[in-house]
């Protein structure tokens, strides 16, 4: 073998693309008293018979190998939130194009404001949410089998809605519940309001541990999409973030959740050199989650009435070229934030719907 094919080959092998994304499911902490559900993407190498994961009759999956072997190497970590009752399927879409980027991604179903579990005592330990993704990532760093080795320098963490809010947590943000119970007073109209109740933040254990600092030293960059309950933040606190956060407010919001009162509010006190604001174009609050089937508006009305309107966006944009757009400002920000430079992998910014 010529020392000239050697190194052509040794340089296609190094650039080489991620050519599959892999998934693997797992429940941790079975014996504990909050067990949870991790759904997990990651690059691989290998090659096999994709499956359609986070599919159901009202929205779409995406495609990936199960429990195949993760690449060698080490990776940058992505943590995911989800929002009040939904799930690790909501940003799906996100997380199977960021391992094509070569990111391990790790999402969690948080006990209480989840899908399947909103049982009041889960969901009324609204301080634990930021533990859980923390509960999270020290088992993907610490088990390389699952996904891969993790890049300890570089790793983040994305949330939409109440998940926008657990992630500012771990940027140092704090929160005040009596702060929030008064400006409610003021604007009782704001979602976020209406869950102080089921999430226990007008309780005094809820209070005395909502207050604690849970800025977490190795998430170097977080994004918020569409945050609420971001009031109750002190602002001194959010003055004192170091680490960069972009900020994404859906375009065509609502009198439920006005980006000027949720994530304008966090635009307001970050201080500027640290955080980036972006007005999503065409986007509800509901933009930011899976693709929605055809027809898929109407099923969900038929057994919820009222919610069929988590498949509506707004403007002209259809909700995938909404995520494209998402997808290029959030992987541009991280990749910046992590100082991360993606492997050359085809066009991770392509449709996989």
């Amino acid at each position: 073998m010529s020392r000239l094919f050697v190194l052509f080959l040794t340089v296609m092998l190094s650039s080489a693309a991620w050519s599959e994304t892999a998934f693997r499911q797992l429940r941790m902490d079975e014996e504990s008293s909050r067990p949870l559900e991790v759904a997990l993407w990651y690059p691989t190498l290998q090659h096999g018979a994709l499956q359609t994961i986070g599919d159901n009759i009202a929205f779409s999956g995406t495609r990936a190998l199960r429990d195949a072997e993760p690449t060698s190497g080490e990776h940058p970590l992505l943590l995911i939130s989800h929002g009040y009752g939904g799930n690790w399927r909501n940003l799906n879409w996100l997380a199977q194009r960021m391992a094509l980027q070569g990111y391990i991604v790790a999402a969690v179903d948080h006990p209480g404001t989840t899908t399947r579990n909103q049982h009041p005592q889960d969901a009324q330990q609204l301080w634990l949410r930021p533990q859980d993704l923390l509960h999270v990532m020290n088992k993907v760093i610490a088990t390389p089998a699952l996904a891969g080795r993790v890049d300890s320098r570089r790793i983040a963490a994305i949330g939409h809605s109440l998940g926008g809010w657990t992630v500012l947590e771990l940027a140092g943000a704090r929160f005040d519940a009596q702060r929030f119970i008064t400006d409610c007073q003021q604007h009782p109209i704001l979602s976020g309001c209406k869950l102080t109740a089921k999430l226990g933040i007008d309780q005094p254990l809820a209070a005395s541990k909502l207050v604690a600092d849970a800025r977490e030293s190795r998430i170097k960059a977080v994004v918020s999409l569409d945050l609420g309950l971001a009031r109750g933040f002190r602002p001194d606190s959010l003055r004192q973030i170091t680490v960069p956060v972009l900020i994404m407010a859906a375009q065509a919001d609502s009198d439920a959740l006005p980006a000027s009162l949720e994530s304008g509010y966090l635009a307001t006190y970050i201080p500027a050199d640290r955080q980036r604001y972006r007005r999503v174009e065409g986007a509800t609050h509901f933009s930011f989650m899976q693709m929605c089937k055809p027809g898929a508006a109407a099923l969900i009305e038929q057994e919820a009435p009222g919610e069929g309107i988590v498949c509506e966006d707004g403007g002209t944009l259809s909700r995938n070229a909404i995520h494209l757009h998402l997808l290029k400002e959030i992987s541009s920000f991280l990749n910046q934030a992590l100082d991360y430079q993606p492997p050359r992998a085809g066009n991770p910014l392509a449709s996989s719907h």
